[in-house]
């Protein structure tokens, strides 16, 4: 598919970001190769709406989510009004580098690719606390440290940074909207539970990371918190304890037991001999790879735990 048409979708929940959305929408406009069309999604917020509607239509077209509240709902919605045979998701606080679409395009030109991923360069805007460990980048959206850094095929891709056939979303019916991130309920993982379920449909098809297909992540000043890696990773535990019980926990973990066996140690290791007697940022490091590790593995198990009692519950009310 070397001249497959893209659709760009853009999904916008709040006001808060509307010179980043200005900036995301633009970044598409500007493409080297422009794509098809950008739909900017809004989120259930009829002031965004309305701005968004007299404001953006120079670069894009603005429909509200016709799905339930949250991420998941407004990326289907975008899949439903798109028009291209694929469909890319960009965040509203992410800037695509001007050749963005013609390195996410590319590999489709082989048939067995089902969808395509770039990298999400963190922008931190007040700059990268010193503890903060490149292994957890994932906590802020971000491409981390021990992904690939060249073109390679992986289980699944980054959500604010992707693109999927068309035809794909369709068959695996869009993504679950019982994983989507809302305001109020902090759940991811969506992107990984389609992208297994979209490999288990087409057994011969497989998702590819093409680094050189590039954005900058905005990274505000409250992600760069203990509060909120804590947050984060303990939400992430909670997400993949969802994935499991929908996937299986052998494809839902398996990226994540790799990491956790070989990219880890060697993050602990690496920030600990960075320890200077003027620089103890690596301790920082190390005990943020170990803190992040057990608050995402110990809401895991708390949730599976959670989840199998209640199944159980509901076997036994069905047997009575």
């Amino acid at each position: 598919m070397p001249d497959a048409a893209l659709s760009v979708v853009i999904c916008a929940y709040t006001e808060q970001r509307w010179d980043d959305l200005i900036a995301a929408v633009r970044s598409v406009a500007a493409q080297d190769v422009p794509p098809l069309e950008c739909l900017v999604v809004v989120d259930h917020n009829e002031a965004l709406l309305a701005r968004a509607t007299e404001e953006l239509s120079e670069w894009a077209t603005v429909i509200p989510s016709s799905g339930p509240k949250g991420l998941s709902g407004a990326r289907n919605t975008g899949v439903e009004a798109a028009r291209g045979d694929v469909v890319a998701f960009l965040d509203d606080d992410a800037v695509a580098e001007r050749d963005w679409t013609v390195h996410l395009l590319a590999p489709y030109a082989d048939p067995d690719v089902l969808g395509v991923g770039g990298w999400a360069e963190a922008e931190w805007l007040e700059g990268e606390p010193g503890w903060f460990p490149e292994e957890f980048l994932w906590v802020v959206g971000c491409s981390y440290r021990g992904l690939p850094t060249e073109t390679a095929t992986v289980r699944n891709l980054i959500g604010c940074n992707m693109s999927v056939r068309r035809s794909v979303l369709a068959e695996v019916g869009g993504f679950d909207v019982g994983l989507g991130r809302t305001a109020d309920r902090p759940l991811g993982c969506e992107e990984t539970e389609l992208c297994i379920r979209a490999t288990d449909l087409h057994p011969g098809g497989r998702f590819v990371l093409e680094p050189r297909a590039r954005v900058r992540h905005k990274v505000p000043a409250g992600r760069g918190r203990w509060g909120y890696f804590r947050d984060r990773c303990r939400a992430e535990g909670v997400s993949k304890a969802w994935v499991a019980d929908r996937v299986g926990s052998d494809s839902a973990l398996s990226s994540e037991r790799a990491h956790t066996m070989k990219v880890l140690p060697l993050g602990v290791l690496r920030a600990l001999a960075s320890i200077r007697p003027t620089d103890l940022s690596g301790a920082g490091r190390a005990a943020a790879i170990v803190a992040g590790l057990g608050y995402t593995a110990t809401s895991y198990l708390r949730e599976s735990r959670r989840r199998a009692r209640r199944s159980s519950e509901v076997a036994d009310a069905i047997a009575v």
